[in-house]
C-alpha cells in the first residue's frame, strides 16, 4: 500500500485566485513591514519576504501596484525591512490597514541609513538597495541588496496563518 492510496480520493481544483488564497491560508509566514522614504514615509505589512541569496545578500518581497505605498516604492533607491516580534500584532495591523497614518503615534520610528524610515523595537531590520522590480501581474517583485542591518532584537517572530497573526508554539 502506498501513502497516496491511504489518502481519501480528492479531485484537484482548477487554478484560481480563490484556490491560491485557500492554499496559502495553510502556509504560516513571518510578518515583516517594508518602509521607504518619500515626500512622507510609506510602509506596508508583508508576508512575502524571502531570502534570495547570501552572496551578494539579496531579499525579495511582493507589492501590489495598486497599493498606496507603490508610487514611492517604484522610485525608492533604498527600502527598510523589519521583522516583527510576536507582541507586535498592532504594529502589523496598522501597516496593513488602508488609509491609516502608519507613522503617527503610537508608531515609534527614526531615520536610518540611506534616509530609510526604521521602526523601533522590532526583532531585526535591514536596509536594502533596490536592484530590481520584476513585473508579476498586478504586483512587482522587489529585489533588494542588503547594505545595513541589526539582528539583535529579542523575542520570537510574529507569524501570519489562517488570516490572522499568531505566535510560535513549542
Amino acid at each position: 500500500m502506498t501513502a497516496s492510496s491511504l489518502d481519501s480520493p480528492r479531485q484537484a481544483l482548477q487554478g484560481s485566485p480563490d484556490l491560491l488564497r485557500s492554499v496559502f491560508r495553510q502556509h504560516a509566514a513571518g510578518v515583516a513591514v517594508i518602509t521607504a522614504r518619500g515626500p512622507a514615509p510609506v510602509g506596508f505589512t508583508a508576508t512575502s519576504l524571502n531570502s534570495v541569496a547570501a552572496d551578494p545578500p539579496l531579499i525579495s518581497f511582493g507589492v501590489g501596484t495598486g497599493s498606496s505605498s507603490w508610487p514611492v516604492l517604484a522610485e525608492a533607491e533604498h527600502i527598510g525591512v523589519h521583522i516583527l516580534a510576536e507582541g507586535q500584532q498592532e504594529l502589523a495591523a496598522t501597516f496593513a490597514r488602508s488609509g491609516a497614518d502608519r507613522f503617527a503615534p503610537p508608531t515609534r520610528w527614526r531615520t536610518g541609513p540611506e534616509g530609510v524610515p526604521l521602526l523601533d523595537g522590532v526583532l531585526a531590520w535591514l536596509v536594502c538597495r533596490v536592484v530590481a522590480r520584476v513585473p508579476a501581474a498586478d504586483h512587482r517583485i522587489v529585489l533588494g541588496q542588503v547594505v545595513a542591518g541589526d539582528p539583535a532584537g529579542t523575542g520570537r517572530p510574529l507569524l501570519y496563518h489562517q488570516g490572522r497573526f499568531n505566535a510560535l508554539r513549542d
